[in-house]
């Protein structure tokens, strides 16, 4: 998994039939030390999260989409909002 805090959503109007409602995130990754990386990824939202939170993003070989019945072309999904790190 991957530390990372939203900066915003990304938002398409052309896409596959298995995307539509899937709200995709655009994460900064952030380091050990809190520190914003010069890394980005859009990622699927499972949690509701919103700008500015801290998120846990994991690839999809390591959470699969909990939507059996679709296959979805998901790399990346954000599967848990931060409370504090210590």
């Amino acid at each position: 998994m991957q530390l990372a805090q939203v900066r915003g959503t990304v938002v398409s109007t052309q896409k596959l039939p298995a995307m539509r409602g899937i709200k995709l995130l655009l994460l900064q990754f952030i380091d050990q030390e809190g520190n914003l990386l010069p890394r980005y990824e859009v990622a699927a939202d499972q949690v509701g999260a919103g700008v500015g939170e801290w998120v846990l993003m994991s690839r999809r070989a390591i959470a699969p989409h909990p939507d059996d019945e679709k296959q979805r072309p998901l790399d990346a999904i954000v599967v848990g909002i931060v409370d504090t790190v210590s």
